[in-house]
């Protein structure tokens, strides 16, 4: 009989499972130009939920080769946005297995005439494994719920006289012991208390498993030969910034391309010819963050148009970029940008929200943003996993500082370090440093969230996942997320800058704020003492619940939350005078987990609640925010660089 992960697997995953290939090519967010077009595929969608004991039904009968409405009832559900809140199904929310979307989507004349005409299929993010047809032909499958994979779907709408097209997408979030983040299948053998078959899916991550399509969903067209991808890296000399670019061509080898940095006002400010170079820009604005510059994310556009002699006659494509000209380095005791020391002073979140779960929304983000900004926030931790395409490119606008964190988070087995894990993790970040490398807001790299970093295997297995890291990109420096109550961690001497976790008076000494400053005081002693690297405070805080009051504070009060990070304020004062570079409260907002005892409807340590209104400590927050961002605000011509053995990371 098969027992355990590989029962589930028997049950819940078809045939196909576990052989996605690596995306290949690159990965440009679809803009619009001259030579492109983007269709979006937002709205409701047909959906089904594969209930059959097997959750095999919808491959057994082959849903994918006929309207999904002809083999049986279907529901109306939005994308993008997560299925398990959106319907008054309870089992439906906690669904585990196979869910199956579908879209007629109709297409413009020429994208099915013109054989000059590439159409491409792109999926912002389908949580987790997921599986695409486009009129009944399989096209695509992809592992991992956070990043974007696309498919050419040319030859199919352009087979014959079609005017439209049937786009069908399977989506498994069923997780395993090696996925990203893992989790296990239980099978309750008990039958005298548990249905015949009954299974439950265990996660070792304090937040929900929403699934789904839970970004935008578009088709796009190039010109059959087309800028495949654009690599940026940016340093300044003196007052000259520097962008070198390398621009990879699909279609033809036979191409000219003209490339263009614009400023913000349209004019050209540096020009040059071929697939890779340098642009000088004398005098050039550079990219700050938030509150660390009188004008902050300065972007400029970096046009690059392509000219091709093909079979068919002259092919022109045309793409733009936006360009942050900004270092980044990192001494053992400061963190820089443009060479100037900078203290991340912000929040963690996650991408939660009453009914839409994790699904995209606009008004959700720029509410967000403008709390960021009226918190004083200058950073942010995408915890844990990569956000939304669009998230960067608002952070890149509006300066906000971004550690880009992968989806491991969880990794707590064994089983979980074995040579199929890691090369999983070994291709999501190369998926990820693929999409983010060009936005001047992400600054480090994030490979994992409180792993248990004292096991033995996990000193090989952080030690090839970070060199890996640090391959892909030498520009940024790379990090895991540990906890400061670690006596061993196998994986710190390989990351460059030390972020660590911590919960005093909370998770232990429950409601004893006045060891808090001792604790903190030494562990960070401890932690620098160890390793010599600048030190980020990446979690810190306690559950409140809106609106309870208790004085003396109370656990669960908001004076508590306020007390509690006063003590860690306090210390936080201290060290970053030394060698503490940042400090990022758990959390921005509140947010749904698992049902368990412990989370009262969701993990409560937001400083605003999930609908987004402010807490006691938003406020005490903001306050310190501003002083600090005002202690160092547009007085750095006064400030004496401290670069003394410094190691470079530009971009």
């Amino acid at each position: 009989m098969v027992r355990g992960p590989a029962r589930a697997w028997a049950v819940l995953g078809p045939v196909l499972w576990g052989c996605g290939l690596a995306l290949q090519g690159g990965m440009l967010y679809p803009r619009e130009s001259a030579s492109r077009e983007r269709k979006d595929l937002d709205g409701l969608w047909s959906f089904r939920a594969d209930f059959s004991d097997n959750r095999r039904q919808g491959f057994e009968q082959q849903w994918y080769r006929t309207p999904l409405r002809e083999s049986g009832p279907t529901l109306d559900m939005p994308v993008p946005s997560s299925f398990n809140d959106v319907g008054q199904d309870g089992q439906l929310r906690g669904f585990v297995g196979w869910v199956w979307y579908e879209r007629e989507a109709t297409l413009p004349q020429r994208w099915t005439q013109d054989l000059g005409t590439r159409v491409v299929l792109r999926i912002g993010s389908a949580q987790y494994y997921a599986i695409v047809w486009v009129n009944g032909v399989h096209v695509a499958e992809h592992e991992g719920g956070h990043l974007p994979f696309e498919a050419d779907i040319s030859k199919l709408v352009q087979s014959g006289p079609l005017s439209s097209c049937r786009i069908t997408i399977a989506i498994n979030n069923t997780l395993t012991p090696h996925t990203l983040p893992p989790g296990t299948i239980v099978y309750k053998t008990d039958t005298s208390r548990y249905p015949k078959g009954y299974f439950v899916q265990n996660i070792n991550f304090d937040f929900f498993n929403y699934a789904g399509l839970h970004r935008p969903v578009l088709l796009y067209t190039t010109p059959i030969t087309y800028i495949d991808d654009i690599t940026i890296g940016t340093s300044v000399d003196q007052n000259t910034g520097l962008v070198n670019y390398q621009i990879f061509v699909q279609g033809s080898e036979h191409f000219q391309l003209e490339v263009y940095l614009l400023d913000e006002e349209g004019k050209v400010v540096a020009q040059g010819m071929g697939g890779q170079g340098q642009l000088q820009v004398p005098s050039a604005h550079l990219w700050w963050p938030y509150l660390m510059h009188e004008h902050p994310a300065y972007l400029y556009s970096l046009e690059v148009r392509l000219t091709a002699e093909t079979a068919a006659g002259p092919v022109s494509d045309f793409y733009t970029l936006p360009v942050g000209i900004r270092t980044v380095a990192f001494t053992e005791s400061q963190f820089l940008i443009n060479g100037k020391p900078f203290y991340f002073h912000g929040v963690n979140k996650h991408e939660d929200a009453d009914i839409r779960g994790k699904g995209f929304d606009w008004p959700l983000l720029m509410k967000d943003f403008n709390l960021l900004r009226w918190l004083g926030a200058n950073s942010f931790r995408t915890s844990h996993y990569p956000y939304a395409e669009e998230v960067m490119q608002l952070c890149d606008r509006y300066g906000i500082v971004v550690i880009d964190e992968s989806p491991g988070v969880g990794i707590t087995l064994n089983e979980s370090y074995s040579s199929s894990s890691l090369q999983h993790h070994l291709e999501v970040m190369e998926e990820l440093v693929r999409r983010d490398k060009n936005h001047p807001a992400v600054v480090m790299w994030s490979v994992a969230n409180e792993p248990t970093s004292f096991l033995k295997p996990a000193g090989y297995y952080f030690k090839t996942l970070i060199a890996h890291t640090k391959a892909l990109d030498p520009s940024r420096p790379v990090t895991f997320v540990t906890r400061m109550d670690y006596d061993v961690d196998r994986g710190a001497p390989y990351v460059d800058i030390i972020c660590v976790n911590s919960y005093l008076s909370w998770y232990h000494d429950f409601g004893h704020l006045e060891v808090i400053q001792l604790q903190l005081a030494t562990q960070f002693e401890n932690w620098y003492r160890k390793y010599r690297k600048p030190i980020i405070q990446s979690e810190y805080g306690a559950d409140t619940i809106v609106g309870l009051h208790h004085d003396p504070p109370l656990m669960f009060s908001e004076e508590y939350q306020k007390d509690l990070l006063e003590q860690y304020h306090v210390v936080l004062d201290q060290k970053r005078k030394e060698y503490v570079v940042g400090e990022l409260i758990w959390n921005f907002a509140d947010f749904m987990t698992d049902q368990s005892p412990p989370r009262v409807m969701g993990n409560k340590k937001g400083i605003f609640t999930r609908q987004r209104q402010p807490k006691g400590a938003a406020f005490l927050l903001r306050q310190r925010y501003w002083k600090l961002a005002n202690e160092t605000r547009y007085h750095w011509s006064a400030m004496k660089s401290q670069c003394v053995g410094m190691s470079p990371f530009t971009l």
